[in-house]
């Protein structure tokens, strides 16, 4: 109901008796009459605005369009108050006296006033050149200056607009038409037909006449306001929603901010193509976006830990600032800032129109990852590769887009279906990445193998095609002619498999026993998994196992944990259709040199090394490893986990690179005085039993229980993926307890 106020008669002009239609009229010209003399009789210019009667007349125009709007509902058709509004330009005045912010305060009541007309007013106002070309004025003046104190009027006003634009997409290009396109020419050819119809309307309806011929005009001319000038003609520029809203998701302020972020959001998710493709093409959208990304990147300090880095989770766009203080370093708000925006960019690209995801995931690739991050990775200070490749992996695991994980992909990777020569010069970001594995600095190589771990978690199927199938298929490590076994009964003893020769039995190595048989979950291929599990369980020699003195195995924690990583990684990958089985061999087929590819390489090189490198590095080269061999390829999972294929000559797999690591062991420990002392100690000083001093052959040490470790992790996938000739996608739970 409309207010009434001293000296007014409104409330009984809206009084049921009486017809309401002129007189709605008279009392809406009069309240803007009321401003507008207000304009012409004050003299005092510090008043603010709240403090004079001006946002109550706002208050009763605003109420008289709504009633009006009421009584006019079953009639269809707009009202006088409304055609008065339209046709002497009212909206265009106040945004004049808002940019002018006389008295003070003006703009904030007049960005309400416009909220609550286009919010309120059921009638489809945003077509009109008198109402359009107004709200690109106001959203002009405001979302430019940070912390402005008119941020929560102006988000709520763009609130509206995005609302009012989602409702009908095709009201996009009237709002987002840049002040370079709203010249005198352009105006006059856009809304011609706009004026055709308001000549029409004006001859239906003679009544609505100015009731005091020249009014407006005379306190126009006496108010003291800077004089309006129209745009220039020019092509197109910015765009005044757009820019608008990405100034106020920059807010200080976070409800402006997240009100801000979730407008945009509602903007670039309009279902219309038209109006999708506008936003891209003609529109400052993606480019405004991005940028911004981009400065925040810029903006973080050099000084960042790449563990502080790594370490800090949990950033929303919703929610950009890190969840606690407690864990607090230098950067950490920049670093903050920079991820909840980046998150924001790929929450854009998931919920955007194809046309908007598509054009923002290129520009992210072309402008942060092109631009910005491969020099960094390819740069020849520690620092800089550090720092970007954290970056670049925490980035990853926050990305969910199907749209930028492919620009990623190809970032990262290329998309090169071809598989690469073992003589092949490092050309690729790939080749450098994978060569930044094997880094003189422990450091980059830790920090990049766990960005191939990262990007390895990521559901396309062109990561492990690129980095590992293509490589193995064919299937050329397997050794032709050989008849390939049906059954593996016959190779039960490890003394017999082939990579166990005399020379490496000689060096005092003798297989422990082995432990009890894990339960047969298939019948058919009970033998097969048996085998393949105590062939890993069995690989590290009693005298250099510590586990059993602690009293814990850890076999059982593995086969659980292996269990939830293979269901998690089995569902990932339904959707590649993936074979059950390898292909068969052509036993005439002529033997290829098989070459497993520089990320398979690097990694044996790795592994091969274990008894030499530092305990960090050891953990992340078996994670990387563990993360392969749970892929439910019957390729990976022939090659990485079947000791018993019959390789041909020259070819190492991941069982055949252990066993010679095995031989080392049994060679090295006879240089250790008092080994299963010291390492018994250091096992108990990695779980942080005990304190950890210094002792000689340490790294070696540390590299024995890594070993022992990891033997037993592969054992449990292998049992979790049974059987080994077709891994099936649902294996059956393991039992509670006991493996």
């Amino acid at each position: 109901m409309v207010e009434c106020h001293s000296g007014s008669h409104l409330g009984c002009l809206l009084s049921p008796q009486r017809e309401p239609s002129i007189d709605l009229l008279e009392a809406f010209v009069e309240h803007w009459k009321g401003i507008t003399n207000y304009y012409i009789e004050s003299t005092d210019e510090n008043t603010p605005a709240k403090k004079t009667d001006i946002p109550w007349r706002l208050k009763q125009m605003l109420d008289i369009l709504v009633y009006e709007e009421k009584q006019q509902a079953a009639a269809g058709e707009t009202g006088p108050c409304l055609e008065y509004l339209l046709q002497h330009k009212i909206l265009e005045t106040l945004c004049t006296l808002g940019k002018a912010e006389y008295p003070p305060g003006m703009r904030q009541q007049v960005l309400q006033f416009f909220s609550k007309v286009l919010a309120q007013v059921q009638h489809p106002l945003l077509h009109y050149l008198n109402v359009h070309r107004p709200v690109q004025k106001l959203l002009r003046l405001g979302g430019t200056v940070p912390g402005s104190l008119t941020e929560k009027e102006e988000v709520q006003f763009t609130t509206v607009l995005c609302s009012k634009i989602q409702q009908d997409p095709a009201l996009l290009t009237y709002i987002l038409e840049g002040k370079k396109t709203i010249g005198r020419k352009a105006s006059r050819e856009a809304t011609a037909p706009l004026r055709e119809a308001a000549s029409v309307r004006d001859k239906d309806r003679p009544h609505i006449k100015a009731p005091d011929n020249g009014t407006c005009g005379a306190w126009a001319s006496s108010a003291r306001l800077p004089a309006e000038t129209e745009e220039p003609d020019g092509a197109i520029g910015e765009s005044s929603l757009i820019t608008t809203l990405i100034g106020l998701c920059k807010s200080k302020k976070g409800r402006v901010a997240l009100k801000a972020r979730e407008n945009l959001l509602l903007l670039v998710s309009v279902a219309s193509q038209a109006a999708a493709t506008y936003l891209v093409q003609s529109s400052p959208c993606c480019p405004a976006i991005i940028e911004y990304l981009c400065q925040l990147y810029q903006s973080l300090p050099s000084s960042l830990d790449p563990a502080d880095i790594a370490a800090l989770e949990g950033i929303s766009w919703r929610l950009p600032s890190a969840p606690s203080d407690e864990a607090s370093f230098p950067g950490k708000e920049a670093l903050a800032a920079f991820l909840g925006w980046f998150d924001y960019c790929d929450h854009l690209i998931t919920e955007a129109h194809t046309v908007v995801s598509d054009a923002l995931a290129k520009a992210v690739a072309e402008k942060l990852f092109v631009e910005i991050l491969q020099p960094q990775l390819l740069h020849v200070s520690e620092q800089s590769v550090l720092m970007s490749t954290a970056l670049l992996t925490v980035m990853l695991r926050q990305l969910r887009s199907p749209a930028l994980l492919q620009e990623a992909v190809a970032f990262l990777l290329g998309m090169d279906q071809q598989p690469a020569a073992p003589e092949d010069s490092p050309r690729t970001l790939c080749a450098h990445l994978i060569r930044h594995c094997d880094h003189l600095s422990d450091e980059i190589s830790i920090a990049t193998l766990r960005l191939f771990e990262e990007l390895l978690q990521k559901p396309h199927e062109h990561i492990v095609r690129s980095l590992i199938l293509c490589h193995l298929e064919g299937r050329s490590y397997v050794a032709r002619g050989s008849p390939e076994p049906e059954s593996y009964e016959d190779t039960l003893d490890l003394e017999e498999d082939p990579y166990f020769t005399d020379s490496f039995l000689d060096s005092g190595f003798q297989p422990s026993v082995k432990p009890p048989p894990a339960p047969a979950i298939n019948p058919d291929g009970k033998t097969a998994v048996t085998e393949i599990v105590n062939s890993f369980l069995c690989l590290v020699p009693e005298e250099a196992k510590t586990s059993a003195f602690l009293e814990e195995t850890g076999y059982d924690t593995y086969v659980h944990d292996a269990y939830g990583l293979f269901q998690e990684c089995s569902s990932r990958v339904t959707p590649w259709g993936w074979p059950l089985a390898p292909p068969p061999l052509d036993p005439h087929e002529p033997e290829r040199p098989f070459f497993e590819g520089p990320f398979l390489q690097m990694l044996f090189d790795r592994m091969s090394r274990i008894l030499e490198q530092p305990y960090s590095l050891n953990l992340q080269v078996t994670s990387v490893l563990s993360r392969l061999a749970l892929f439910p390829h019957p390729l990976i999972h022939e090659y990485l986990l079947d000791p018993y294929t019959n390789l041909a000559p020259g070819c190492r797999s991941l069982f055949s690179v252990l066993v010679r690591v095995i031989g080392d062991l049994m060679q090295r420990i006879q240089r250790v005085p008092q080994f299963p002392g010291k390492l018994l100690l250091v096992r108990r000083q990695l779980m942080g039993q005990v304190p950890g001093e210094q002792l000689d052959h340490q790294t070696f040490l540390q590299g024995v229980v890594v070993l022992e470790e990891f033997c037993k992790e592969l054992a449990a996938i292998a049992f979790v993926k049974f059987p080994p000739h077709g891994p099936r996608l649902h294996p059956s739970k393991p039992p509670e307890g006991h493996v």
